[in-house]
Order: structure tokens, then C-alpha cells, then sequence
């Protein structure tokens, strides 16, 4: 097996082997160029498909963004994401249509072992043998994560889910709920109750007429 198919079949790889180190570093290049250009350049949008697994027409980084592996990321149409995104996608993190990201996400598809020695070590020529494995993240459709929030390998997040900001997801999160907290919990249903349509103005109604449009 390679090590990226250890990672694949949720086996323990060691992240510092050279076949890993060369597929991360592609993704870390171009998230520096991305970071370092002006958020107007026509140019710095397209970077994202030098290294990200699948993406849709439209989308949106506003940036800095740092993607771990970005090929192992596959992520559905209309995203949008704010400030300081942090994708370890060290495992395989699907992200469906119309989602959105506050500030300071970070999607966290790996971890290390609890025992201190299987997780790190030293070989005879003095260099560290590191151990992960890796489960993967996949998050529906029409999913607002707000800031700060943190969400761990092997979740899965349904579609029309809230997650508050602040909140660290470490469970299943069903479908069309509002979640939060540290462990997030799903907390109610998102009905009708929370509509905010009252507050747009009359002249912007035909703006904001795709967003009042039934899916």
C-alpha cells in the first residue's frame, strides 16, 4: 500500500513520508500565492483548482486559507467561506451545495493515537517517525458553519444544519437542526419561526428573491 492509500483505507501512515510531503506541499504552495495576492486579482480565485479535489463553478475564499492536502477536499456549488479556513483533510472531506463558512472554521480529518509512544518516535538515523490515521468529514447541502468552529473526523453534518459558532463537533449532526456547544449538540429544529424575511426592505426584495425561493 501507499501511504496515501493507508490513509484511504483508515489505516496508521506517517505523514513525513516523502509521497505525502509532496502532495501537501502542492496544496501549501498555492495557498501561500493565494494568500499573498489581492482578494480583487482575477488571478487568485482560479488557484483553488490547481489543488482542491473538485469544486463547483461558484465559490468564494475570502482568505488566508491552508489546506493540508486540498486534492483529498471535494466540495459542491455556491461555497463561501470567511476568514482563516483551516482544512486538514488528511482523510477524504466532501462539502455539498450553498455552504458557508464564518471565520476561523477549521475541518480537522485526521488525529494521532493517545499513547504517547505509538504516536511519535525516533529511528536509528535520529528522525521522527510520526503515526496518524485519518476519518473523513462530509457535510450536506445548504450548511451554515459559523465562527470558530471546529469539526473532527468521521462527522457527519445533514443538510440545512446551523452550527454555532464557537461549537466543536464531534457527532452526527441530523438534518435541519440548529447545533452548539462544546461537545455541539443538536439543540432544535430550524423552522418558520426563525424566517428574517420581515427584515429586508422593499427594495431590495428582488435581490433577495433567489434566497426566498423554495429549494
Amino acid at each position: 500500500m501507499t501511504e496515501e492509500e493507508k490513509i484511504f483505507a483508515g489505516k496508521m501512515f506517517d505523514p513525513r513520508k516523502q509521497e505525502l510531503k509532496d502532495i501537501k506541499h502542492k496544496a501549501h504552495a498555492a495557498c501561500l500565492r493565494y494568500n499573498q495576492m489581492d482578494e480583487y486579482d482575477p488571478d487568485r480565485l482560479p488557484i483553488v483548482k490547481e489543488f482542491i479535489g473538485g469544486i463547483g463553478n461558484v465559490y468564494y475564499f475570502q482568505g488566508p486559507i491552508q489546506f493540508n492536502y486540498g486534492s483529498h477536499t471535494f466540495i459542491g456549488e455556491n461555497f463561501f467561506a470567511n476568514f482563516n479556513l483551516t482544512v486538514m483533510d488528511d482523510a477524504r472531506i466532501y462539502i455539498g451545495d450553498n455552504v458557508c463558512f464564518g471565520p476561523n472554521v477549521s475541518l480537522m480529518a485526521t488525529s494521532h493515537p493517545l499513547i504517547a509512544q505509538e504516536r511519535m518516535g525516533l529511528d536509528e538515523e535520529g528522525k521522527t517517525t510520526m503515526a496518524e490515521y485519518a476519518d473523513e468529514i462530509h457535510i450536506g447541502n445548504n450548511v451554515w458553519i459559523a465562527c470558530n468552529a471546529i469539526v473532527t473526523g468521521g462527522v457527519h453534518i445533514g443538510d440545512d444544519v446551523v452550527i454555532g459558532a464557537g461549537s466543536v463537533v464531534t457527532k452526527d449532526i441530523p438534518s435541519g437542526y440548529l447545533a452548539y456547544g462544546n461537545p455541539c449538540r443538536p439543540v432544535r429544529k430550524i423552522t418558520e419561526a426563525d424566517s428574517k424575511k420581515d427584515l429586508i426592505l422593499p427594495e431590495d426584495r428582488e435581490h433577495f428573491s433567489y434566497n426566498l425561493k423554495k429549494k
